[in-house]
């Protein structure tokens, strides 16, 4: 197996649901020891309920939910996983233990609770003068904000992008995924890379605070330069898009079946125009230009899907894309599990996890040459690593350990 870029890179994990979990993954993904400090109590595992956003291979939660939660798996692959209270001194004191042979500590409480419990960047500091800290929260470490709580669909909304997605006649929408979550995430990979490469030429540590409002706030640009400059604020355009000068969503043959399609340039629509075979309304006068497609968007829409309507999405994106124009069919969570060019590029990779059984997962997002990140091993289960953290990495003996565990210090189940 080829090294990988951040092997012997020790990253002590203390994220909750998604933003702080995908970063820790990616830096697990390329070859970081990664190992989540989880509470017996306050488990982000998912529980019984499918509601509370778990869901199960089968449907079946099984005797060890917590070790069979599909989202959970997806996020946390490749890391190790121990419990410890933190609200117990001893606790804090093993975990003060393991930050000074770590890295980074990477955690996603509102901003009071590291301070509550004395693990705090100035407190890990003292005992670790270079040691990174990355602190996500929704609203930052400061400001007036600093103690409001909220989950990535709150900050889809405070950030402005809500107000940007939806029809002109509808209410603000999210998008389909936790966005904020992500892109908070990737943002903390970049941070903590960025951290770490200043460690190397000062051989300090430092404090990120990276607030999940402003990690999305930061995309929100083009927007909030208009209203600067010109008192404007976005209009919703529902599949339209203003950075296009047409686009939009077509319909197609099949059932919920459909295609996107975006023109930019006047060669762009004569080559669509040639596409579909130069039909009659291709040629009338308030269609001669795209600047009139896009003052007659919905004349253009309706007859662009007397096209699309009568061919596979698939079949349509072919004849589309072998033109130049750039279109692409409407996937769901199966088109894309079944997809050929992703199973092609070995995008997807087969993981075996003792609870949850055999399952593709989606791989690495890119491809370095060199170095290529993989799938080393499943999620842990629920404190799976005790004995590799606290025996060898931190030379406890089996008669201490032992003790932490009948003072409830060190768990093995989560207390559900």
């Amino acid at each position: 197996m080829a090294k990988l870029p951040l092997e012997n890179l020790r990253v002590i994990d203390l994220t909750q649901v998604y933003a702080g979990p995908l970063a820790s993954r990616v830096l697990a993904d390329m070859g970081a020891e990664v190992i989540r400090v989880e509470s017996a109590f306050r488990s982000s595992r998912g529980g019984p309920n499918p509601q509370q956003g778990a869901v199960y291979p089968d449907g079946n939660p099984g005797e060890k939910p917590y070790n069979r939660s599909a989202y959970y798996n997806e996020l946390n692959r490749n890391k190790h996983s121990i419990s410890l209270d933190l609200s117990n001194d001893q606790g804090k004191e093993i975990f003060l233990k393991l930050a000074q042979i770590s890295d980074v500590v990477l955690e996603n409480f509102s901003p009071r609770v590291m301070a509550n419990f004395g693990l705090d960047y100035p407190n890990l500091e003292k005992i670790k003068s270079d040691i990174i800290m990355v602190s996500i929260s929704a609203y930052g470490q400061t400001g007036p904000y600093r103690d409001y709580v909220s989950f990535g669909r709150g900050i889809e909304a405070m950030a402005g992008l809500s107000q940007t997605t939806g029809y002109q006649d509808s209410q603000p929408l999210g998008p389909g995924t936790a966005y904020a979550d992500a892109t908070a995430g990737l943002h903390a990979v970049f941070a903590t890379l960025v951290a770490l490469r200043y460690r190397r030429q000062t051989g300090k540590g430092q404090h990120t605070d990276l607030s999940l409002r402003e990690s999305l706030s930061a995309l929100m640009g083009e927007h909030i330069m208009d209203h600067s400059m010109n008192k404007r604020s976005p209009e919703r355009k529902g599949n339209h898009d203003s950075a296009a000068i047409f686009q939009g969503c077509y319909r197609c043959r099949g059932d919920d079946s459909w295609i996107t399609i975006a023109l930019h340039t006047e060669d762009e629509l004569r080559a669509f125009c040639n596409a579909i075979g130069n039909p009659q309304w291709t040629r009338e006068p308030e269609l001669e230009s795209l600047l009139n497609w896009r003052q007659n968007q919905q004349k253009a829409d309706m007859m662009i899907e007397q096209w699309t309507i009568q061919k596979d999405r698939y079949e349509a994106m072919k004849i589309l894309q072998q033109s130049g124009v750039r279109a692409g069919a409407v996937l769901d969570a199966a088109d894309l599990n079944r997809n050929s060019h992703l199973k092609g590029r070995g995008f997807f990779e087969t993981v075996t996890h003792p609870e949850a059984g055999t399952h593709a997962l989606a791989g690495m997002p890119w491809k370095l040459g060199q170095t290529p990140g993989q799938v080393r091993m499943p999620a842990p289960c629920f404190a799976q690593h005790n004995d590799y953290v606290f025996a060898k990495l931190l030379g406890m003996s089996k008669e201490e350990i032992a003790q932490l565990e009948a003072e409830g210090i060190v768990t093995k189940v989560p207390i559900q």
